[in-house]
Order: structure tokens, then C-alpha cells, then sequence
């Protein structure tokens, strides 16, 4: 595999931090004098911050435990129920993202950044840089609101050891400045982008990441600054480079097939796609991988042909505690015996209730040369991940041309000028688009025209505009349950679907941290004790209480 070379030196790296730790030492010794010979190269540290982002054994259990949750794309399993589902507060989990990513990909990207400022060599890794880091720091800001940023990774470089937290609107006013930046910087006659696992140092996709990234960054504002997001996506989509406009230009993380364990020095290895690994868990017997009921019966119910790919109901008795590959799927025995599926609620654990079972025919008859397999099944009726997205290569989603399909029909319908293409238009290209990218990426058997023909006829984009806007959005949420922190942030933007939170299902008794689905995530504790002085001046402006409950600055949606 081409990459193979950068794994291995993005393994050194992240073994190298994570042995190091927070060491003073460590970092001066990394960061101190810029004008020396670099001791990293800039190019394994773009590698190090793409590969954490989905890589990061630690920092992936705040998906499972608390964003499939709160967008109901998942439910049943101990770790999201308890956490997101019953909106348990846990200051240590709501921190992971805060404390993985200031601690390593940020240091890396910003230190890799400013050793390269004023390298005229280097233009092209600062370029590429600066675009990640944007990225990067687009997921704290989503999920915690004002955080550091323009300080944030300075600690050694400027003695920035307490950084100032930067409010979210100047966060994303800057985004936009750095991404036009980056694109006008790149040039084709100077370096190499060599540590690049999503496009191989292909400067023209970066070009169309930036300039997409504006597309989602200026949708994400345009309820609380419409001129400004306005002028930025016009912008953007006239910008040098263009935007994401077919499959070839996604930007995905690509990850290896590794061996994977759950013990301590999985941690430190990025090389492979951890969120996947997480799904499959460690544990066979309680797999948790349940699908939420809100998601799968929006596509049951809608005769999406993307159901049963996404969702399967399988036997697990025989499975590994390191592979599913032994899995006995009972998915279209259940359809043909018309067995009920029995998704879980927001809220509730696979056993509540205990689902109705069946005698299976296809366990009967291995039963026959196994006594230990037991054809009576009920929890086999909850419909779980499909084993395609339980593989440790799976890509990290960065960002589809779906989703710019998306945002590009909802900004249609605002009036902004995207061209000459309609809002149908679009939306028929998205979910078009988002079923390709199962079977491009996930190996799921491919959507005929006929399933797709038939399915959007049944399910148009609507006639007035909010119904448009609800149709959009919905399917960017079912688009983006492999892109866990971009499906809750546009859930949360846009409104849509509109979920019910766990309390009308029956569980309000079990909701210690408030009946209403949580809108941010809390700052971690330690904040207050290490950067007091700015961490209560970020909570003046939010609220006064680090709650979970009060909104990002751009989320106004009632």
C-alpha cells in the first residue's frame, strides 16, 4: 500500500507523545527553536492529526457513549443507552474529544504550521495544514462553543500556556479567512505533500476540501449570521478550485486492516479506524452496534433500499471476541417468516422490554451437529450494524460530495445563487450520492435505479420550503451516521429530523441530566483549576453554568 510508509512513521510519532505524555520536557524539546533543523516533519504530523481522527481508541467512546445517542442513530447497547441515552453527565467522558485532540492533533498541527510559515518550500504542507486544523478545531468548537483557538497549541511555542477561549463566532469568522488563505497559497511548482492519507498530496482536492468546508461552515451560521453566510457560500463556490462534485474528491481517512485489541497499546495506534472497532466492541454477547428505532424505522418505513443494508439481525453465538466474521445472519429468514424487527427507543437497553422472539430455521438446523446452539431467539430480532461497518480499514469521513449536494439544495432554497441547478435537482443528486457511497466505500450490495427510481418517487423533497429543508436534512442525518460529529451538529443547526427526546418514550425517571436532549457537551473539570481565569470568563458568555443544556452560539433553532 502506498501509504504504508506514513503509517509507520505516524506510529513512531504517536508512540513518542503518548509514552511522553504532557512532558515539558518533550514538548520544549519539540517546539522551542523553529530555526533549527525540524525534528518532525510536517508531513508525519498531518499524518498523525488525520489518523487520530478516527484512529483514537480513547477519544472514539464519546461517539458510542454520547453522539450516536443524542442523534439516534444507535441504541440498546450499555455504553450508549447509559450515557447518551439517559443523558448521564460524566465529566470525564464529555471531555475525550477536548483532551485527545488539544493534547496531539492540535499541537501537531499548529506546531507543524508555524515551522512552516515562513518556509518557502513549504507552502504546501502549511496549505494543508492550516485546512486541517480548521477542520480539527471545527469539532471541539461544535461540540463545547467557545474554546481556545487562537492561542490554542502555543504553549511552547509562545508561552501561551493558558490560552484565551475564543468566542465562536470569532472562531468561525476566522475559519473562512484561513480556508480562502490556504487555497490562494497552494502552488503546484513547490513542494510535495508527502504525509497525506486522504489525498496522496493531491493539491487540487484540498483546494475543493477548503473550499466545501466554507459550504458547511457558512450553512452552519446562517440562522444566526444569514449575510455573512451568505456572502461566504456564494464565495466559496467561486473560489479557486471549486468544490467537492463526485465521489473521487471525498475526503476520507484511509485506515489499515490491523490487528486490533483492547489493550493498552491500542491507544497509541491510529493506523487503524478505532470507531469501527468500537462498534464491534469486545464484548460479542452485547455487540453495540443496536440501531436506534428513529433510524431504522425512518428508513423502514420510508422503503429505503438502504435499510437492510445498513441494518442486519444476526446470531452472535458463535461469533469471536476479535472478529464478526462468524456471525449467522437471520436478516431475511425475519422477512420471510414476517418477524417483527425490534429496534430500540431513545432510552432505552436492548432488554427493555425483553423483544418477542422465534424458533429459527436456520439455527434449528445447525443445532442439529451443535446442541450448544439454542434456536429460540429474541434480542436477535434488534437489528444491529451490518458487519460491513465493523472493519478496522473502514474510511474516516471527513467530509462527501453528498453532503455538498445538500448543502448546495437547502441554499437554493434560501435564495443564495448556486448556479443554475434546482433544489429537486440537488436532492435527487444527494441521496443518490449517499447511497453510492455504501456500496464505493462499505462493500454494501449496490442500489439499482429501480430501488432508487421507486424510493424517490415515494419520498420527493416536498412544496414549501420548510418541508424541503425537512427532506434535506433528514437525509444528510442519514447520510452522516458514519460522520458522527458532523450528523449532530446539522442536526442541531437544522432542526431536522425532529427527535423526541427519551422522557416521551417513558424514560424521564432515568434522565439524571434533564429531560431535553443535551445541546453541547460540557468543558472538562479541570479547566476551571488550569485555566480558571478564562474558562469563567467563556462561561460568562454561555450561560454562567457549564451545562450541556445551553446552545452553541450558532444554534438557534427552537
Amino acid at each position: 500500500m502506498k501509504f504504508r510508509q506514513y503509517y509507520i512513521t505516524v506510529l513512531l510519532v504517536v508512540s513518542a507523545l503518548f509514552i511522553g505524555g504532557c512532558s515539558d520536557e518533550y514538548l520544549e524539546n519539540l517546539n522551542t527553536d523553529p530555526s533549527k533543523a525540524s525534528t518532525i516533519d510536517p508531513n508525519a504530523q498531518l499524518t498523525t492529526a488525520q489518523l487520530q481522527t478516527y484512529g483514537d481508541l480513547g477519544m472514539v467512546e464519546i461517539y458510542r457513549n454520547y453522539l450516536f445517542a443524542f442523534n439516534q442513530h444507535l441504541m440498546g447497547a450499555w455504553n450508549t443507552t447509559n450515557y447518551g441515552g439517559r443523558h448521564t453527565v460524566d465529566n470525564n467522558e464529555m471531555g475525550r474529544i477536548w483532551t485527545s485532540f488539544y493534547t496531539n492533533a492540535i499541537k501537531n498541527l499548529t506546531d507543524g504550521m508555524v515551522r512552516t510559515a515562513d518556509a518557502p518550500d513549504k507552502v504546501n504542507i502549511h496549505s494543508a495544514l492550516r485546512i486541517y486544523r480548521v477542520y480539527m478545531m471545527s469539532l471541539i468548537t461544535d461540540i463545547y462553543g467557545d474554546a481556545p483557538y487562537s492561542e490554542a497549541g502555543m504553549g511552547y511555542l509562545d508561552s501561551k500556556f493558558n490560552p484565551r477561549y475564543d468566542t465562536q463566532q470569532e472562531i468561525y469568522n476566522d475559519f473562512f479567512t484561513e480556508l480562502t488563505a490556504a487555497v490562494d497559497a497552494f502552488d503546484s511548482s513547490k513542494d510535495r505533500i508527502t504525509g497525506d492519507v486522504i489525498f496522496d498530496g493531491n493539491m487540487d482536492k484540498w483546494k475543493k476540501l477548503a473550499n466545501s468546508l466554507r459550504l458547511r461552515y457558512a450553512m452552519r451560521i446562517s440562522d444566526v449570521a444569514p449575510e455573512k453566510a451568505q456572502e461566504e457560500f456564494q464565495n466559496a463556490l467561486q473560489a479557486d478550485g471549486g468544490v467537492m462534485g463526485n465521489a473521487d474528491e471525498d475526503a476520507l481517512i484511509r485506515y489499515l486492516s490491523i490487528a486490533f485489541s483492547f489493550g493498552q497499546e491500542a491507544y497509541a495506534d491510529f493506523r487503524g479506524n478505532a470507531l469501527s472497532q468500537i462498534l464491534f466492541g469486545n464484548d460479542p454477547a452485547n455487540n453495540p452496534s443496536y440501531l436506534c428505532a428513529t433510524f431504522f424505522n425512518q428508513m423502514h418505513s420510508t422503503g429505503d433500499p438502504r435499510t437492510f443494508r445498513i441494518a442486519r439481525c444476526y446470531y452472535d453465538g458463535l461469533m469471536s471476541a476479535t472478529s464478526p466474521d462468524n456471525r449467522i445472519d437471520l436478516t431475511q429468514e425475519m422477512i420471510d417468516k414476517g418477524i417483527a424487527f425490534q429496534p430500540r427507543d431513545p432510552g432505552a437497553y436492548s432488554w427493555e422490554p425483553w423483544p418477542a422472539g422465534y424458533e429459527s430455521d436456520i439455527l434449528k438446523k445447525l443445532a442439529e451437529s451443535n446442541p450448544a446452539i439454542n434456536p429460540a431467539v429474541a434480542r436477535e430480532t434488534e437489528p444491529k450494524l451490518a458487519n460491513n461497518f465493523l472493519k478496522g480499514n473502514n474510511p474516516g469521513v471527513v467530509m462527501t460530495s453528498a453532503e455538498v449536494k445538500f448543502l448546495l439544495a437547502e441554499a437554493s432554497i434560501k435564495g443564495w445563487n448556486i448556479g443554475g441547478s434546482t433544489a429537486e435537482e440537488l436532492y435527487r443528486q444527494g441521496v443518490r450520492a449517499a447511497m453510492d457511497f455504501l456500496s464505493d466505500n462499505y462493500g454494501c450490495e449496490v442500489v439499482t435505479d429501480a430501488e432508487f427510481n421507486t424510493y424517490m418517487a415515494a419520498n420527493g423533497i416536498g412544496y414549501t420550503d420548510e418541508k424541503k429543508k425537512e427532506a434535506i436534512n433528514t437525509q444528510a442525518w442519514m447520510l452522516h451516521f458514519t460522520n458522527p460529529t458532523e450528523g449532530w451538529a446539522n442536526l442541531r443547526r437544522s432542526g431536522y429530523p425532529r427527535l423526541k427526546s427519551p422522557a416521551e418514550y417513558g424514560f424521564e425517571q432515568f434522565l439524571t441530566g434533564g429531560s431535553e436532549i443535551p445541546v453541547r457537551l460540557g468543558y472538562p473539570v479541570l479547566e476551571s483549576s488550569y485555566n480558571k481565569k478564562n474558562y469563567e470568563e467563556a462561561l460568562s458568555r454561555m450561560g454562567s453554568a457549564n451545562s450541556w443544556n445551553t446552545p452553541v452560539w450558532w444554534d438557534v433553532t427552537k
